[in-house]
């Protein structure tokens, strides 16, 4: 079984040569966007409570929600945005409202994820790349 040397560590096996790679790679993409990421994803979380709701939607409201509807309190004449809550991802169902504070406050954690998901998708290619070019053949990882 071969070893594997990475910085200042030594005799690595395959799997470990491969983790230590992957926290080098999340180092380096990791910075200000992904606290960004990660505020809109907290602000979109539904904490508050809220005076009543319908049968089936989500409980309680979000941070980005309460402020953007009072920031961005803009009324269409029909429902064209499109949302997501977490009820309507459990039924694989799309919400439409007719105003642009709710539609932002929805949109927020949405923005989160999408940027957490590249930074994952990202680290996983970096590091794979930088593995393969480290290792033997037979340790290699094939996608």
């Amino acid at each position: 079984m071969a070893t594997y040397c990475y910085g200042e560590l030594g005799g690595l096996s395959s799997g470990e040569l491969l983790f230590w790679i992957f926290v080098d790679k999340a180092q380096e993409q990791l910075g200000v966007q992904d606290l960004a990421a990660m505020f809109c994803v907290v602000a979109g979380l539904p904490l508050l409570t809220t005076r009543g709701k319908f049968a089936g939607s989500t409980r309680g409201t979000s941070v980005a929600s309460v402020v953007s509807r009072r920031l961005l309190n803009v009324e269409f004449k029909r429902r064209v945005l499109p949302t997501l809550t977490t009820q309507s991802i459990r039924r694989f169902r799309i919400l439409f409202v007719n105003n642009l504070g709710a539609f932002v406050g929805r949109t927020v954690p949405v923005v989160g994820w999408i940027i957490l998901a590249y930074d994952v998708t990202a680290i996983t290619a970096a590091a794979i790349r930088e593995y393969n070019r480290r290792v033997d053949g037979a340790d290699r990882c094939e996608p």
